[in-house]
């Protein structure tokens, strides 16, 4: 990657580690009940199945952490900083007009907290529009 400047490798981290976070809490989960889901073929299965799902989501929720906190620690090395934001929450502000220092944001808080409300819009959305009525008849 010599050829790439800094910003450049910086952005295709970032990248990385949002594919990274939305992986963990949208492909994992999905992908591990999909595999759960072909492991059985009655609609009451036993406990097996259960078991590699459960282990397999907790393996591959470790495997992608670690390859994000990795991601992070790159990120910090290619641009020379600890990945700190400046971020001023409009709630954070002193309403007394003191200047206070802010609360410094990493890079990779800014992107768990913006995965973390798309997996959830997703979800919301999946739920009103998708997922069908689960009561009988209706």
């Amino acid at each position: 990657m010599a050829g790439l400047s800094r910003k450049a490798l910086a952005a295709l981290i970032v990248v990385g580690m949002s594919v990274a976070a939305m992986t963990l809490w949208i492909g994992i989960p999905l992908g591990w009940l999909w595999i759960g889901s072909q492991l059985v073929d009655s609609s009451q299965p036993s406990m097996g199945p259960y078991m590699v799902v459960a282990v397999g989501i907790i393996a591959s929720v470790v495997i992608d952490a670690l390859l994000i906190a990795r991601l992070n620690r790159e990120y910090q090395r290619v641009t020379g900083s600890r990945g700190n934001v400046r971020v001023q929450l409009p709630w954070m502000k002193s309403m007394r007009g003191e200047r206070e220092k802010p609360r410094e944001m990493t890079v990779l808080d800014a992107i768990m907290v913006g995965t973390v409300a798309l997996a959830a819009l997703t979800m919301l959305l999946w739920f009103i529009f998708l997922a069908g009525s689960p009561l009988p008849n209706a």
